[in-house]
Parts: C-alpha cells; structure tokens; sequence
C-alpha cells in the first residue's frame, strides 16, 4: 500500500492556503445531508474539492465536495461541505488528508458531525449526541504506516480524545437555548451497507449509543496531531432492528437531517461563538 510523506499533505494546505489567505479558528466537517450550515458562512470564499492538490473526492449523494471558508460570529471557519468514506473505496490513510491538511494551516481545533442509526432504545429520531468516545473493531488506522513526526507521536493518547471540555461547552450552549442534548458512544461500521440486528445488539451490548459509518477516522488522525476535537452526532434513524422493524434507507436518513437542519445549523453556530 501506498503510504504519503509530509509534502503530500503540504501541497494540499499550500494550495487552499493561497486562495484563503488566513488561518482558520477552527474546522468543520459537516456529515450527511448537513451541508446546509455551510449557508450559514458569511463573507465565504469556496473551494472545489476538485481543485485542490491530492484531495479526494466524495461520491455519496448529499456531500457537495465543497470547502468553504469565512465567518461565523466573531471566528474564521474552515468547513468542509461533504466528506468522504472508506466504503468509497479511500484508505483510512486518505481519509486523514483533510485533517492533516487543516494541521498544517495551523488550525488546532476541529468540530466532526455525522448522521447516525440509534442504538440506545431511549433515542429517537432528531436527537443530537456529543460523541463522549468511540468504539472500532477494525484494525484499520489512518496512523498504519511510517509515523510523520510533523503531526504527531507513534503511538497518540486517546484518552481524551472527543474532548471534555468542548462537550461541556457544547452542552451549556444547548441549555441556553432550550435544546436537550444526548451523550453517548459511537461505534464505527465500515458499511456502505446498514448493520444486522444482530451486529446493532452486539453494539448495544458493547455499550454503543449510536452506530455510523465516518468520523471515527477523523477523530484518529486529529489525536494524533494534537487536535481538540468535538463530535456531534444526528440520529437520523433508529438502527436495524431496534423499536421498529421498518427497512432503512439513506433516503430517510436525508429526510430526517433535513427536517432537523434549522435547529442542528443554531446549535453548531453558538457552539462555534462560544469556543
């Protein structure tokens, strides 16, 4: 396998760099169906996934492939509008190429939000989880290969890696105005297809509260470079076999994100304000 040395990452912070011409407060990665914070972004100057040096390109259905930067409240924002996955067919490795990239344009905080089945039989649909750990079974680590000193040590500290601090923050936001917030696990599936009942009891048994199919990568590689890291997860559905029987879709799952856009897009913009 083909592993990327540190100018690989460079000639991607190069580029969006030059046509930025600042340093971010922080970045974004907006899940499923969420791009539409990405509207929110006042004074924004947008970049073509395409355009950017050794960047991937997604191919799922409702991620645009746009990075946007500008200003939400008093902060700099770097969003990212789309993701990609390893089931399109990148290496956890490629996967760390934004991350990485935002490290080396000197940003050090990073907020991750994803579209997630529900585990936890007291979630329902429209829910918002702060991610407070992960679970991966997979052996697969965006670190597998040569360490790049520049980001990080050989082997990184997970121990805080969602962390407390911009959780209790992120729970104060919600408070203040009125939204009731989740806390929970998240565990990773490589997918693309949905979980069997019997890998969501496995899930739940194992002390899951959401399952889904990103940003436990992410999250890795922004350890790894000393990141502080924020996940945010939207239950969107309830996964296979749990309180209903019906058949999942990504369909449903873009509905449910939809429906819940405008008060998703409020939370993330004071969370944002107040980091």
């Amino acid at each position: 396998m083909q592993h990327f040395d540190l100018s690989y990452y460079q000639k991607s912070a190069d580029y969006v760099k030059e046509r930025i011409g600042c340093t971010p407060d922080l970045a974004i990665v907006m899940g499923s169906a969420l791009g539409g914070f990405a509207e929110k972004i006042r004074n924004p100057v947008v970049i073509d996934y395409a355009d950017i040096p050794n960047f991937p390109i997604p191919t799922v259905k409702y991620h645009d492939g746009k990075l946007i930067c500008g200003d939400v409240g008093d902060k700099k924002v770097l969003c990212m509008a789309g993701r990609f996955h390893s089931y399109e067919g990148y290496s956890f490795e490629q996967l760390s190429i934004p991350v990485r990239m935002f490290r080396l344009l000197g940003i050090k905080t990073l907020i991750l939000t994803n579209a997630a089945g529900g585990v936890n039989l007291s979630y329902r649909p429209g829910d918002i989880m702060l991610i407070s750990d992960h679970i991966k079974l997979t052996s697969l680590s965006p670190l597998n290969g040569p360490n790049i000193e520049a980001f990080g040590e050989r082997f990184p500290d997970l121990g805080d890696l969602y962390s407390a601090g911009m959780r209790n923050t992120a729970k104060r936001c919600a408070a203040e105005i009125g939204l009731a917030v989740r806390e929970g696990v998240y565990m990773f599936f490589a997918g693309p297809q949905f979980e069997t009942p019997a890998e969501i009891r496995m899930a739940r048994i194992l002390g899951a509260d959401a399952v889904g199919m990103s940003t436990v990568p992410e999250a890795i590689a922004a350890a790894h470079c000393g990141m502080r890291v924020l996940g945010v997860s939207l239950i969107t559905n309830m996964a296979a076999g749990v309180i209903t029987d019906a058949r999942l879709t990504h369909e449903e799952v873009a509905r449910t994100a939809q429906d819940t856009e405008k008060v998703f897009t409020i939370f993330l913009e004071k969370v944002i304000k107040e980091l």
